[in-house]
């Protein structure tokens, strides 16, 4: 059970030091946390709970925002000190967003300058109980799996497909030891772009979008793009919904059309067991191949 084991990454978001020191006396012999079960993860991968100290910047958002989606869900953001729950007295400069809750959903506040290991303690053990109500939660999505709905999504979509986009292609740059792949880059603004040349479909379960693919018209051929699931709900059909909700409302095209990279197993497993062949091989980087699926509408 999560909360018998919670591992825990710390990040220094520019503090002055003060709670980082309580935090790393959380681990000395007084408190000794590890007692507890709670251990101190180098690998946002492996962690269940974000221990955050110091402000929200320019210079640090972006990668507290990435350690944050590298986390498998369920996960817990614990604001550790003032500043990293509003600030602090450093709010009002010119490069200080704010508190975490800025740029994170932040689950537990704990108050201080500097926060105490007692408190800081307190803080994990609250969020240890919002972990648990939100592994029961997805335990319970996953379950009811034939809630999931495929539609067309709207512009106001566009955020939360991209989060899930940016999510689903971590294991894909992990493979390849590529982060500059071009699904992690894109911006919401050329997301928002591509809704006025490409369709969206998402896949939608409890309000919550969990994948999505996007597809246009080119004469006869149907041409489909990254399809996306959110790590959480991967293997359990998602993409193969999204594959087919595609194929039913373009059953006009003639063929279809679409390509993976030749080291995700998992996609290229899909596309053969849902009817689709590889027709051509592209190199893309030293390291990186595309390969291309087609598969014909016996209906057209």
């Amino acid at each position: 059970m999560l909360k018998k084991s919670p591992w825990v990454i710390h990040y220094d978001a520019s503090s002055c030091n003060g709670c980082d020191i309580e935090v790393l006396a959380c681990l000395m012999p007084t408190f000794d946390v590890e007692r507890l079960g709670i251990v101190n993860a180098g690998n946002p991968k492996h962690a269940d709970i974000f221990l955050v100290t110091g402000s929200v910047n320019e210079a640090n958002k972006k990668i507290i925002q990435n350690i944050y989606n590298q986390m498998p869900d369920p996960k817990v953001v614990v604001a550790v000190g003032i500043c990293a729950c509003t600030g602090g007295i450093f709010a009002e400069c010119y490069n200080v967003a704010g508190g975490i809750d800025k740029i994170l959903p932040v689950d537990v506040y704990v108050a201080g300058c500097a926060a105490r290991p007692e408190a800081i303690i307190e803080g994990v053990a609250k969020g240890l109980a919002v972990l648990e109500e939100k592994k029961k939660k997805l335990d319970s999505m996953a379950k009811g799996l034939e809630e999931l709905t495929v539609v067309r999504a709207e512009l106001a979509d566009a955020p939360e497909i991209l989060e899930v986009q940016k999510l689903a292609y971590q294991s894909e740059a992990e493979i390849y030891n590529d982060y500059s792949l071009s699904p992690l880059r894109q911006t919401l603004e050329e997301l928002q772009a591509d809704f006025q040349k490409q369709i969206f479909f998402k896949a939608v379960m409890n309000n919550t979008i969990v994948g999505s693919v996007r597809v246009h018209m080119d004469g006869t051929s149907c041409y489909i793009g990254r399809i996306t699931v959110s790590p959480v709900y991967q293997n359990m059909g998602i993409g193969k919904k999204l594959l087919k909700e595609v194929e039913s409302s373009f059953d006009a095209a003639l063929r279809y059309e679409l390509f993976t990279s030749h080291k995700s197993k998992r996609n290229i497993f899909l596309l053969e067991h849902l009817g689709y062949s590889w027709f051509k091989r592209e190199k893309v980087s030293e390291t990186r191949e595309r390969i291309y699926f087609e598969k014909k509408n016996k209906k057209g």
